[in-house]
C-alpha cells in the first residue's frame, strides 16, 4: 500500500513532465509513423535515385539551418522555465531569439546562394536545393522551445499532426513519377512553414506574448549564451549530416536512399529515447541531484541496449517490408547505426543534467569538437583504406564512444557527479 502511495505521489508531482514528454514524443512518433507509412509509396513512385537526391538536398540545407538556429533553444528554455509567469520577460526572450535568427537567416541566405553559384554539384540541381532551403523561414519563426519551456507541447503536437495529415492527400494526388520530387519537396517545405506561422499566431493571441523587432546591438548576451551550444550542435549536425553528404559524393544516390531507410527505421525508437531527457530537462534544471542523475543514466543505458537488440532481430524484415529486396543493403547500416541511440541517451544525460546545471557549457563544446574530429579522421582514413559505405557509419559510432569517454573524464576531473 505504501509503495502504491509513493508511486501515486511521484506521478502527481510530475504530471507536467509526463504530459510534456507524452506530447513531445507523440508529435515526433506520429510524424515518424506517417513517414514510414508513405515511404513504400514514395520510394516506388519517385525511385531510389530521385528520392536519394531529395535526402541529399535536405542534408545540404541542414548546414544553413544550423547557422540560423545557433543554439538559442537551450538557453531560451532555461530562461523561460525559470520565469514562467513573467510575460514581459518571456516576450523579451521570444522577440530576441526570433530577431537574432532573422539576422542569421540573412547571412545564411547569402552564403547559400554563393555556394550554389560556385559549387558544381549544387548548381546541377539548383531547384531542389532552393525549395528545401525555403525551410529557413520555419527555422526563424517556429518557437517550439517556448512551448517546451512552458510545458505546453500539446499545442505543437496538435498543430504538427493536423498539418501533416492534411498534406497527405496532396502527396498521393500529385506525387506519382520521378520528376514529382519537386512537388514533394514543396509540400514538405510548406507544411513546416504553416506550422511555424500558426504557432506564432497562437503565441501572440493566446499566450499574450508580444513580439517586436530587437536591434542587433541588444542581442549580445543572447549570442554569447548560445555560442557554446552553437559550436557543439554545429559539430554534431555537421558530423551526422555529413554522412549523407559523404555517401552522396563518394558513393551514389541509391546508397543515400538506403542510408535514409536506416534512418527511417531508427527514427521512432530515437524519438522515444531522446524525448526523455528533453521532457525532464525543464524540471531537473531547477533541482539536479547527483544520485538521481546516476539513476537516470542507468535506466537509459538499459533502454538503449534493449533498442539495439530489438533492431538487430527485426531490422531485416523491416527493411524488406518498407523498401523491398532492392533496399536490403540498409539492414547492416541500421544495426550499426542503432548503437548511436544508446550513446545519445547517455551523452544527453551528461549534457542536460551535469554540464548545463553546473554552467559548464564549453564542456559540451569541447566534447563535440573531439567527436567531430574523431569522426572525420576515422571516416576519411576508413574510406581511403576500404572505400566501403559501412565504414562511414562505423566511424560515427566510434566517435560517439569518444564522446562518452571524454564526458566521464571531465566529470571525474572536476567532480561534477
Amino acid at each position: 500500500m505504501q509503495k502504491i502511495l509513493e508511486i501515486k505521489k511521484l506521478l502527481t508531482n510530475n504530471l507536467k513532465v509526463i504530459e510534456n514528454y507524452f506530447f513531445m514524443t507523440i508529435i515526433q512518433v506520429i510524424g515518424s509513423l506517417i513517414g514510414i507509412i508513405i515511404y513504400p509509396y514514395l520510394i516506388r513512385s519517385l525511385g531510389s535515385e530521385s528520392y536519394g537526391l531529395y535526402i541529399f538536398a535536405l542534408s545540404i540545407v541542414s548546414y544553413f539551418l544550423k547557422i540560423v538556429s545557433f543554439g538559442f533553444s537551450l538557453p531560451a528554455i532555461k530562461a523561460i522555465s525559470q520565469n514562467v509567469d513573467n510575460k514581459e520577460f518571456n516576450s523579451k526572450v521570444v522577440s530576441s531569439v526570433i530577431s537574432a535568427k532573422a539576422y542569421l537567416s540573412i547571412i545564411s541566405t547569402i552564403v547559400f546562394f554563393v555556394s550554389i553559384y560556385f559549387i558544381p554539384f549544387l548548381n546541377q540541381n539548383i531547384l531542389i536545393y532552393c525549395i528545401c532551403f525555403t525551410q529557413i523561414i520555419s527555422e526563424v519563426f517556429f518557437p517550439f522551445w517556448y512551448y517546451q519551456a512552458m510545458q505546453k507541447m500539446r499545442i505543437i503536437a496538435f498543430l504538427q499532426l493536423g498539418i501533416r495529415i492534411l498534406s497527405l492527400p496532396f502527396i498521393f494526388i500529385f506525387v506519382k513519377f520521378t520528376n514529382d520530387i519537386f512537388i514533394y519537396a514543396i509540400i514538405g517545405t510548406l507544411s513546416n512553414i504553416i506550422v511555424a506561422m500558426l504557432s506564432i499566431v497562437h503565441l501572440t493571441k493566446k499566450e499574450n506574448i508580444k513580439i517586436c523587432f530587437v536591434p542587433i546591438k541588444q542581442l549580445k548576451t543572447y549570442f554569447k549564451d548560445a555560442l557554446p551550444f552553437f559550436w557543439s550542435s554545429s559539430a554534431s549536425t555537421i558530423k551526422t549530416e555529413s554522412i549523407t553528404t559523404i555517401i552522396g559524393i563518394y558513393f551514389s544516390m541509391v546508397d543515400v536512399a538506403q542510408w535514409d531507410l536506416a534512418n527511417k527505421i531508427l527514427q521512432l525508437p530515437r524519438i522515444i529515447a531522446s524525448s526523455i531527457n528533453e521532457a525532464i530537462f525543464p524540471k531537473m534544471i531547477k533541482d539536479t541531484k547527483k544520485s538521481v542523475v546516476k539513476q537516470i543514466i542507468k535506466y537509459e543505458f538499459f533502454l538503449g541496449l534493449g533498442i539495439f537488440i530489438i533492431i538487430a532481430i527485426t531490422g531485416h524484415w523491416l527493411v524488406l517490408l518498407l523498401g523491398g529486396e532492392a533496399m536490403s543493403g540498409a539492414y547492416p547500416l541500421t544495426v550499426i547505426f542503432s548503437l548511436t541511440i544508446l550513446q545519445g541517451l547517455i551523452i544527453g544525460c551528461y549534457y542536460s543534467f551535469v554540464f548545463i546545471p553546473n554552467y559548464k557549457y564549453y564542456f559540451i563544446t569541447k566534447n563535440q569538437v573531439l567527436s567531430f574530429f574523431s569522426f572525420f579522421v576515422l571516416c576519411i582514413s576508413g574510406i581511403l583504406l576500404f572505400n566501403n559505405i559501412f565504414i562511414v557509419v562505423a566511424a560515427l559510432v566510434l566517435s560517439g564512444t569518444c564522446e562518452i569517454a571524454y564526458c566521464n573524464y571531465l566529470i571525474k576531473k572536476y567532480k561534477l557527479a
